[in-house]
């Protein structure tokens, strides 16, 4: 009898820190007994193996910055049959997102010495707005939980399903007292979709919205609330909405309506 072959995983990694890539093997042993159905066949961060594809499920870290990563891509997904999003830079850009309201050309001057050699494109981008995505994992890094669940259920054939309401709810689930409400703590709690756990106001600070929007956010009552009760001011609620997901839609027009003025 044939041995069944082993599902094949791939990890890349495109403009990031590596923070997502390392989540993987911070699953410690939930991580064993992922490795023992499937066999990661290229991840630079564990293993020296580069198979070349076709891939069962490709892991994809990083936002689309330069015209390589585009070509790149594009090969990764036409050689997997499931690509999935990993973290704050490949769902939404990431921090480095920040630069695509202003004028890259004057970054680069000021950063290196030779501008002439560096080719990038003008915006920092996720991986949705070029390919296809079977699943997008939120978060800045993204939670291990969730990818264990995601690895598992992928090399069984199915899509997991993760929630789309706000980090609110997960506070109320674990008891923890409302820091916006209580402390006059500036929290993207409303707004921020759930998954990490409410890990932040578990102890006591505000969330920072590192999941990125929940589904339908209103970020507008949410900024409105915190002026009228002299929370923060126009160009607080701009720095709060600039930060991992900055290129996210919902986040991304928030912060136009307050604070300085993006440079197109």
């Amino acid at each position: 009898m044939a041995k069944q072959r082993k599902p094949r995983i791939a990890v890349w990694k495109f403009a990031s820190c590596d923070g997502c890539q390392l989540s993987i093997l911070d699953c410690e042993t939930d991580l064993l007994e992922i490795a023992s159905m499937v066999d990661f066949v290229y991840f630079r961060e564990a293993t020296r193996a580069t198979a070349r594809g076709p891939y069962d499920v490709s892991l994809v870290e990083g936002s689309i910055t330069t015209p390589q990563d585009l070509v790149h891509i594009k090969d990764v997904r036409k050689k997997s049959r499931y690509l999935v999003a990993l973290g704050a830079c490949a769902t939404a850009g990431g921090i480095q997102a920040l630069r695509n309201n202003h004028n890259i050309e004057e970054y680069i001057s000021s950063v290196y010495a030779h501008p002439e050699y560096i080719d990038t494109m003008r915006r920092s981008s996720p991986i949705s707005d070029y390919v296809p995505v079977d699943l997008e994992l939120r978060g800045c890094p993204v939670n291990k939980a969730q990818l264990v669940n995601t690895l598992s259920e992928l090399v069984h054939g199915r899509l997991p399903v993760f929630p789309q309401y706000s980090v609110c709810v997960e506070c109320k689930q674990h008891g923890q007292v409302c820091v916006a409400v209580t402390r006059g703590e500036r929290c993207l709690g409303p707004v921020t979709c759930a998954g990490c756990g409410a890990i932040c106001p578990s102890f006591g600070r505000a969330c920072y919205g590192c999941f990125g929007p929940k589904e339908t956010p209103n970020t507008s009552s949410l900024s409105r609330w915190w002026m009228q009760n002299n929370l923060a001011t126009e160009a607080d609620v701009y720095r709060l909405f600039r930060t991992f997901n900055t290129a996210a839609p919902d986040f991304d027009r928030e912060a136009k309506q307050h604070g300085e003025q993006d440079q197109e």
